[in-house]
């Protein structure tokens, strides 16, 4: 009896343990919320620890604003804390930290925003948010301001907002602000910016290839304004400027009215071998050899190839056909047909913007002018003989 109870009681020991040992493989995994809620309790605690003074062990003294924090937490955001906590610079056995050059309610924001992930960015705050994310080398939020200014582009800030980036390096912001320039030359020209260029800058954009601009008239007109605006110091750089306005390009008569007439350039003996280019150019045409003879890259004007008439490789079939091809979108577009093609063989020329055929063809049947290209190409009359 006893020798069955102790062999029970055996059985029972060894069945325990090997129950035991096979629940042990087993786990019980709690998992209250997912990663961003549990990082976002944290957050919400530390920044109350912050606002309520606990725990904290650094003050960042700004302003004459102190801001009471947690240096693990600052330097998990921004490298500038890290590498100032984490070396051997004298900061980091200091319990308060003087910044200077930026303001207490800059400095307020990008603590919520380091305690917190959220941020407001907006016209009148986005400049000093960006300074101060720079200096702190806080990446993303730095990049959030590009982005937003990338957005506020527009003709009457462009200037400004380029010249802010090339104080911070920011190369992106820069080029994307000089294109918008370069792009909108009309409508930013008309703004307070605009006028408080210096010489320099200005003439880099009025020689730039990219500037786009539906004719000269405007480049002219936008010099002028800049130059009125002070007089006194600026009518000496009048040559200069002018020398970057392709003169040649502009309407004859508007030439002599606005051009020659006025007071500022009769009273610059500078500008005197610019108005003789010009007028050069307007009798003799395309024989003006000059940069400024040849229209901007993006103006309403463009050089084309005009193919007039011809004949089949016998010479037997005469053909009436005129052609205009544009080299630079190579596209090919038909123009008007030759008058009397069949009757006589033709003389052609050329004369600044027109091109001028000549032969033994009646009046009735000559064409006065030939159809203006698609792209605003201004080629092409017909003068006829008898």
């Amino acid at each position: 009896m006893h020798r069955m109870m102790k062999e029970e009681s055996s059985y029972r020991t060894s069945s325990l343990e090997n129950a035991t040992r096979d629940t042990s493989k087993e786990q019980l995994h709690v998992k209250l919320c997912n990663g961003s809620c549990h990082a976002e309790q944290i957050l919400q605690t530390l920044n109350a620890y912050r606002r309520g003074g606990i725990f904290t062990d650094v003050v960042l003294l700004i302003d004459g604003q102190e801001f009471p924090c947690h240096r693990a937490t600052l330097s998990a955001n921004s490298t500038y804390f890290r590498a100032m906590f984490g070396g051997n610079l004298k900061e980091s056995h200091q319990n308060i930290i003087n910044i200077q050059k930026i303001s207490a309610s800059t400095m307020s924001l990008l603590l919520d925003y380091m305690y917190g992930g959220n941020i407001v960015i907006q016209e009148d705050n986005v400049e000093g948010i960006l300074e101060l994310s720079d200096l702190l080398q806080i990446s993303k939020l730095r990049d959030a301001c590009i982005s937003f200014l990338e957005g506020q582009l527009h003709p009457c800030n462009c200037l400004g907002i380029m010249k802010f980036a090339d104080s911070f390096s920011i190369t992106s912001l820069t080029e994307k602000s000089k294109r918008f320039m370069l792009e909108c030359f009309v409508e930013v020209s008309c703004h307070e910016e605009f006028l408080e260029m210096d010489v320099k800058e200005l003439v880099e954009y009025l020689s730039d290839e990219q500037l786009v601009v539906p004719k000269e008239e405007v480049v002219f007109e936008a010099v002028m304004r800049w130059v009125r605006h002070d007089i006194p110091t600026r009518k000496g750089a009048l040559k200069d400027l002018l020398e970057h306005v392709r003169l040649p390009l502009l309407n004859p008569t508007y030439f002599l009215e606005k051009v020659e007439m006025d007071g500022l350039i009769q009273d610059s003996k500078e500008c005197i071998p610019l108005l003789h280019e010009a007028r050069k150019y307007y009798i003799l045409g395309n024989e003006v050899s000059s940069l400024r003879s040849r229209p901007r890259r993006f103006m309403e004007l463009a050089e084309v190839i005009i193919i007039i008439g011809g004949c089949d490789k016998k010479g037997l079939l005469k053909l009436p056909f005129t052609d205009l091809y544009h080299p630079k979108s190579r596209q090919w577009t038909a123009l008007s047909s030759v008058p009397g093609y069949t009757k006589s063989e033709f003389a052609a020329c050329t004369l600044k913007n027109d091109v001028y055929i000549s032969g033994e063809v009646s009046w009735d049947s000559c064409s006065p002018y030939l159809e203006p290209s698609s792209d605003n190409c201004s080629w092409g009359r017909f003068t006829g003989t008898h």
